[in-house]
């Protein structure tokens, strides 16, 4: 569906187009701001909040960047805030798998196994420092470029770069620490 089309048709009024923006990126925007907080119910409220934001400032979107891009920079933006110096309760939790995906092609063996990979990897990215965790979260899982990723984490393309390379070596590290577990 054409974005353009859609923001168009809220700006006019039609409130309702809005939903398609919540449906395409609620479970991204939630991971990231999971990645952030650490807790799934803040996270919850953090992308509420985004969207909130996002609806009564759609007007100063400008087409010259991604829909996508600007909305996960208002939910990084507003984790970030929200979460600033406040400690927060850590639970695990994958938002992909949260609605156990229906496996009709699978047999059972490779559905342990993609589980089992599902939870090493999300457990790893829960006990790294939540800037890298976030960064390998939009390069890796929502395939944002790093320019993207610079303009949401209001980082320069070289520390986006910097900061992806460090955070794929600690990823390493604690995977292969927990893999000896």
């Amino acid at each position: 569906m054409d974005e353009k089309l859609q923001i168009r048709k809220v700006l006019k009024g039609d409130t309702s187009a809005f939903g398609y923006f919540v449906d395409t990126y609620q479970d991204m925007a939630i991971t990231i701001a999971y990645r952030v907080c650490g807790n799934k119910q803040d996270a919850e409220d953090i992308v509420q909040n985004a969207f909130v934001k996002a609806f009564h400032n759609l007007e100063t979107f400008r087409s010259d960047s991604k829909f996508s891009t600007w909305f996960y920079r208002i939910v990084y933006n507003t984790a970030i805030t929200e979460t600033r110096g406040v400690g927060r309760n850590t639970e695990f939790e994958d938002y992909k798998m949260a609605d156990t995906a229906y496996y009709s092609d699978m047999d059972t063996m490779t559905q342990i196994e993609e589980n089992e990979r599902n939870e090493m990897i999300n457990k790893t990215l829960d006990m790294m420092p939540k800037d890298e965790s976030v960064l390998l979260t939009l390069y890796y899982l929502e395939d944002n470029p790093v320019k993207d990723i610079a303009v949401i984490t209001n980082l320069t393309e070289a520390n986006v770069k910097v900061k992806l390379h460090r955070a794929r070596k600690r990823f390493a590290e604690i995977a292969s620490q927990q893999m000896r577990i």
